[in-house]
């Protein structure tokens, strides 16, 4: 546990250290507000919420590290492990979205986690998730190639089937059901996973959060000059609202944390700071808005 909490620890503070620096000199800076939860409440434990508004680069950006301890596990978390249902468990991970202000470059979201389960008297089990995940407003084939081969990069040291499982897995997670849309370009997705053993599957855990800077920044630089106006920012906004439904009604780490007695605003940092919803919004064929529900928002092969 101490081994894999000081990962975690360090690699918020690597990726949100990375983060200013994109926001350059003058620009904004994450707050870190530091939490804890003592007895008396559901929930026991602590964790770090940073959290950057109003940049240059970034109109919010979110990270959060939180290491938690219930006393049975929430119905989000046993429903392909009904032997736990009720079972005492530690949690810990690190969240991030960052929303981006310039249209073209894209939100991304990235967790990674560990969860530690079981009944009095019965050794605890141990699995791990997360995955990142790209949801562009305006689609680039050469982003979304770039996303998609970093991770792949990422997985290839422990299997060559494990890119194409997580990436369908992404695929079937992030996708709006009641609207048979995809959230975004996908990535990887992953939950449940011990079958490398506890060392390696820690390790392809460690393998993907160190591979999302590449997979992200190289992105926001190419994108985050680029021009606009108030038509892109509106649309900007639209897809925003795609973004907040998936997150309420679909998202498991949600519900977990929310089911769980887990701190609301720091599990709802996701949230964009503007969204907005149309009626009955019709994009024009031939426009970049059409293009990214007809070519992007599907299942592809990026690579």
């Amino acid at each position: 546990m101490a081994q894999v909490r000081a990962y975690l620890v360090g690699l918020q503070a690597r990726i949100t250290d990375a983060l200013e620096q994109v926001e350059g000199e003058g620009g904004a800076r994450f707050l870190s507000d530091a939490w804890s939860k003592g007895p008396g409440e559901r929930l026991q434990g602590d964790g770090i919420t940073r959290i950057l508004e109003g940049g240059r680069v970034f109109e919010r950006a979110g990270c959060g590290f939180s290491h938690v301890r219930g006393p049975q596990l929430p119905p989000s978390a046993t429903q392909h492990r009904p032997e736990l249902a009720g079972a005492p468990f530690e949690a810990m991970g690190v969240s991030l979205v960052f929303h981006p202000r310039n249209p073209f470059v894209p939100t991304v979201h990235m967790n990674v986690r560990m969860i530690a389960a079981g009944h009095a008297g019965a050794v605890p089990t141990c699995w791990f998730g997360g995955g990142m995940d790209l949801t562009p407003v305006y689609g680039f084939e050469e982003d979304a190639q770039h996303f998609h081969r970093a991770c792949r990069d990422a997985l290839a040291p422990f299997g060559e089937s494990l890119y194409p499982r997580f990436k369908d897995w992404c695929d079937e997670y992030f996708c709006l059901k009641h609207r048979g849309e995809q959230r975004g370009i996908g990535g990887i997705f992953f939950d449940d996973f011990s079958e490398l053993g506890p060392e390696r599957s820690f390790g392809m855990l460690q393998s993907v959060g160190d591979a999302f800077l590449g997979a992200y920044l190289p992105i926001v630089e190419r994108r985050k000059a680029m021009d606009y106006g108030q038509s892109q920012v509106d649309f900007q906004r639209y897809r925003r609202g795609r973004y907040v439904e998936f997150n309420l009604v679909w998202d498991r780490g949600t519900h977990f944390g929310l089911q769980s007695g887990g701190r609301t605003e720091s599990i709802l940092l996701s949230m964009p700071p503007h969204a907005s919803w149309s009626y009955q919004r019709e994009d024009a064929p031939g426009t970049p808005e059409r293009a990214l529900l007809e070519q992007f928002l599907v299942r592809r092969d990026w690579l």
